[in-house]
């Protein structure tokens, strides 16, 4: 039977945490047994530039900013080819908002790189981006899609979702897309055969309700096109930010991803964050709902200018997992498994 809003609502606000855990370890168990993925990629976080100047965000720098940077396509491609010489599949392609990048930058990048490595995944750029791609090309969002999936991109992040309610995206990002925008991004991707992951950031000063609205647009989407492959749940990182506050404690992480398992039933996977909680945080998951532990990311930079900064091998991944009981497997971004451990 599947939760309402309204039982969403009070589950998350009062529902017991170790009872919401056990009900949603149930839930993974019954899809997964005892496997847990993980996937080996890389974060390529091309420029730090961008015009939205968001209140929770550390990383982006205004562009007369002396750490203002851009990558180069050589540069690219160098990161590239260590994802590839390092085992990895994936690459997710992110950046800021800058002014003066036209949607031919963007295909070139793509271009070159599935020319160098055609097995590469190009998993990159968020709805926040391809928006703004759209705006800047004069195009719709759909015809910017085919043009960069033509160029090589695979798939979308869901990064720049954080909550998709409107009166909290005011606050806190009030120059970025709101809810409806970052919707149809999604929907126009899903609707060409390009696949999505949905995120979530808690702590931003939004409500359980707020929460749960958040995944019930989500829920909405999904049941309409199927597209959204994983849910993934991430705690704002306040340090360095113009927002500030205090991080949400890892209890109310915990309740608030037990709660994405059970609510969202039509998502397949639901992965556990490391980055941002740390590896014990992170295999407790395991027990709260997660089937998945996303990256060893070669290289992040957007959690780390919030000061928050963890190291992750597939080898201390894999001993990870099977310290919580489960059997490590090694994913591509299709959730295809690779290999065992």
């Amino acid at each position: 039977m599947r939760l309402t809003v309204q039982e969403g609502t009070e589950l998350l606000q009062h529902g017991d945490p170790m009872e919401l855990g056990c009900q949603a370890d149930a839930a993974r168990q019954k899809r997964f047994d005892d496997t847990v993925t993980f996937i080996v990629d890389r974060n390529i976080n091309y420029t730090n530039v961008c015009i939205n100047e968001c209140r929770f965000c550390a990383f982006f720098r205004r562009r007369e900013h002396p750490d203002a940077y851009l990558l180069t396509n050589e540069e690219i491609l160098a990161k590239v080819r260590e994802t590839v010489e390092a085992g990895g599949t994936q690459v997710m392609i992110q950046g800021g908002l800058h002014p003066d990048l036209g949607l031919a930058y963007y295909e070139t990048m793509l271009r070159q790189i599935k020319q160098t490595f055609p097995s590469i995944t190009i998993h990159s750029f968020t709805a926040t981006e391809i928006q703004h791609f759209a705006r800047q090309a004069g195009l719709s969002v759909l015809d910017t899609l085919k043009r960069l999936q033509e160029a090589g991109l695979d798939s979308l992040p869901g990064g720049g979702a954080e909550i998709l309610v409107d009166e909290v995206r005011r606050r806190v990002s009030p120059k970025k897309i709101m809810t409806e925008d970052w919707l149809h991004v999604m929907e126009c991707a899903h609707s060409i055969g390009m696949e999505s992951t949905a995120t979530m950031v808690i702590g931003l000063g939004e409500s359980m309700a707020q929460r749960i609205e958040h995944m019930e647009r989500i829920r909405r989407l999904q049941d309409k096109t199927g597209g959204f492959r994983a849910f993934i749940t991430w705690t704002f990182q306040p340090g360095h930010t113009a927002l500030g506050g205090v991080k949400t404690s890892g209890w109310d992480y915990m309740k608030t991803l037990a709660m994405t398992r059970l609510y969202m039933d039509n998502i397949t996977h639901i992965q556990g964050s490391w980055v941002t909680q740390g590896e014990r945080i992170g295999q407790l998951t395991l027990g709260f709902g997660a089937d998945d532990l996303g990256s060893i990311m070669l290289e992040e930079n957007v959690v780390r200018a919030a000061g928050t900064r963890y190291e992750m091998s597939i080898q201390k991944m894999a001993g990870l997992i099977r310290g919580a009981g489960k059997k490590p497997a090694q994913r591509d971004t299709e959730y295809h498994l690779i290999k065992r451990f």
